[in-house]
């Protein structure tokens, strides 16, 4: 039965694998049509656009004002998109790789505890190693200690669960370090658009109108709208595989304490 499920394990994961690649490789592509299709777009509107008085007709609509403050917030966009891009292909490795049937495989725990019952130390080694997961982890690091007593058990147990919650805490934190970023760099475009916004005023000798001072901030201030676009997503699922991973972090803790919890009871008959 084990060698079945590790055989049906085997096609499953490298199918996944294909899969995040895939999309990996399809995310990493936008920015580059991105770009393509403002230096074009950019390219079209230059000759012969109609203006009306000779004035510059403000930009509308969501993607005109998105890609309107020049090379400056254009380059901060995409490093934007860029960082929108590799959270998405975050949360999607995380919702297939942070599961419980991948961490705690159903029945793994039952199955240990009746061979460690029956005193077939060797069938419950060959069960974890059979089904490679979290719980295996820890539970192979406490069969490993049982000839030292429960004590050298249950330290072994703690340390295989810090070691690979902290694995996972790991694999979690790039998601927080986007969701730290991101405001910033859309900070730092605001910032370098407000520097030049200030600055044509000066070079005009302060004869700009309002409105065209307005538009100057209001391009730099797209910058910050882009960043938190990508902040707050990021954060959110950073706290939401956070909370998953402590949940299973206790719920393999439990289980563990339930697979030895016999062998606990025997030395203290003896």
């Amino acid at each position: 039965m084990a060698a079945g499920n590790s055989m049906t394990r085997g096609p499953i994961n490298k199918l996944n694998q294909s899969w995040r690649r895939i999309i990996c490789r399809s995310l990493w592509m936008l920015p580059l049509i991105a770009w393509l299709t403002l230096v074009s777009s950019q390219c079209f509107a230059q000759p012969g656009a109609p203006e009306s008085g000779g004035e510059d007709v403000a930009p509308s609509g969501f993607l005109a004002i998105l890609f309107s403050g020049g090379i400056v917030g254009a380059i901060m966009i995409l490093i934007l998109l860029l960082l929108s891009l590799t959270a998405a292909y975050l949360i999607f490795d995380h919702l297939m790789t942070i599961r419980r049937k991948d961490l705690m495989p159903d029945g793994l725990s039952d199955q240990v505890r009746q061979c460690l019952m029956s005193g077939d130390l060797k069938a419950a080694q060959e069960a974890c190693q059979s089904r490679p997961s979290f719980l295996s982890f820890v539970l192979l690091h406490g069969i490993s200690e049982l000839d030292f007593g429960w004590n050298a058990v249950e330290k072994a147990v703690e340390d295989a669960l810090a070691e690979q919650s902290a694995r996972l805490f790991r694999k979690i934190e790039y998601l927080s370090v986007i969701g730290n970023i991101a405001p910033m760099v859309g900070l730092l475009g605001t910032v370098i658009g407000m520097i030049i916004a200030f600055q044509n005023v000066a070079s005009t000798q302060g004869t700009a109108s309002a409105p065209q001072l307005a538009e100057g901030i209001y391009q730099a201030l797209v910058t910050t709208v882009g960043g938190l676009i990508v902040a707050i997503p990021a954060i959110g699922a950073f706290a939401i595989f956070r909370n998953r991973i402590d949940q299973f972090v206790a719920e393999a803790a439990y289980m563990a304490q339930h697979v030895f919890t016999p062998l606990r009871r025997k030395n203290k008959a003896k």
